[in-house]
């Protein structure tokens, strides 16, 4: 096994609950009450929910009219997405204290890489620490972290002593941890793809490891390499302080249930419009346009169109929108429809370089 692969110190800070955290600060009144952010007792979608409410269910994506259901106490609070970008920019700042490698992944987690570090700290765990005390006594706010040798082990390490707690993934201990973790706990294995893993006998890392390239590739496509290594120990992505969005996007969830194309069409048309403004303000085009629809009963469906050429006008994009609603029959009325565009001109090919297996014998201070 090669000893020379990069090791890095990694820490994926993750905010608890963040939307409903920031209302809490603001609102001390809702502290110790079942909050959800977003959505109402009718309708609406959770953009989020506090640690009370999860208790009884409630969970992000969730209809407020099931929210409501689970939990009758539950206070809807609507969303101030301004400020929670404001205290974002804060957290942020604190972060840059410490390392300009900072790859934010939302307004409320982010990937710091502290291998060398502003503060000449050679404890990963200490320094995520450090910084998890300075956003509770500056701002009032609750984080937890993962500490380990890549994003991928940090970012599952963050989960697990979730609210207000952090782990740390030494290099010698990163095997047996992927080993022992149960397959659900992988970023990036859905809801549907644990469930294909089930029925293919893979339950805990350990399963995942016992299966060959061939075999998770001939059942997963290209995912299939990246369980392979990942369940190895092997993530090579670096943490990106400029991070390249993949695809912009803009949507609405609507008062209303629609089942006129033509209140559609209008509905799309203002779409259409903050996608370019968002557009404009990134300075970036794109050639795969996406419509998506979210039935009245929650079946998603998305229609894509990939054009000749970039497109940022709003005229343009509506046009190909327009084109993919009448693509196909509407299997109900309609609650939300989104507009993004994917195949951005930010986009590089990058050479990926493959790895099949890895040596953690180092010894490196966490």
């Amino acid at each position: 096994m090669p000893n020379d692969l990069p090791l890095r110190k990694i820490i994926h800070v993750d905010m608890d609950a963040f939307y409903a955290s920031v209302e809490e600060l603001d609102n001390p009144e809702l502290k110790g009450k079942p909050v959800a952010v977003g959505g109402n007792e009718i309708r609406g979608v959770v953009s989020a929910a506090n640690y009370e409410a999860r208790k009884y269910g409630v969970r992000s994506a969730m209809s407020g009219y099931l929210a409501k259901k689970n939990c009758p106490e539950i206070i809807f609070v609507k969303p101030r997405y301004d400020r929670y970008k404001e205290i974002s920019k804060q957290i942020r700042a604190i972060f840059h204290d410490y390392t300009d490698l900072v790859e934010p992944l939302s307004l409320d987690e982010a990937y710091l890489d502290v291998t060398v570090n502003k503060k000449g700290n050679p404890s990963a765990s200490l320094i995520a620490k450090e910084i998890r005390q300075r956003i509770f006594d500056e701002l009032g706010l609750a984080a937890s972290a993962g500490i380990s040798i890549n994003k991928f082990i940090a970012k599952v390490a963050s989960d697990f002593n979730k609210p207000n707690g952090q782990k740390t993934v030494n290099p010698e201990e990163v095997l047996d941890f992927l080993e022992e973790l149960d397959i659900r706990k992988f970023y990036g294995v859905g809801k549907v793809t644990a469930q294909k893993m089930y029925k293919l006998g893979i339950f805990t890392g350990k399963d995942l490891k016992g299966k060959t390239l061939e075999f998770l590739e001939e059942h997963f496509g290209k995912s299939g390499r990246y369980y392979y290594h990942v369940v190895r120990g092997i993530h090579n992505s670096e943490v990106k302080p400029h991070r390249i969005p993949k695809s912009v996007g803009a949507e609405r969830t609507f008062s209303e249930n629609l089942s006129s194309e033509i209140f559609m069409l209008e509905r799309l048309q203002h779409i259409a419009e903050e996608l370019e403004r968002r557009l404009i303000k990134s300075k970036i085009a794109g050639k795969t346009v996406t419509l998506k629809i979210k039935y009245s009963d929650f079946t998603l469906n998305t229609r894509s169109k990939t054009l000749p050429y970039f497109v940022s006008d709003k005229a343009l994009i509506l046009e190909t929108a327009k084109e993919l609603l009448y693509q196909e029959e509407l299997q109900n009325s309609v609650r939300l429809l989104g507009i993004s565009l994917a195949n951005l001109n930010t986009e590089k090919k990058k050479s990926v370089a493959k790895q099949d297996s890895v040596s953690v014998q180092l010894k490196f201070e966490f």
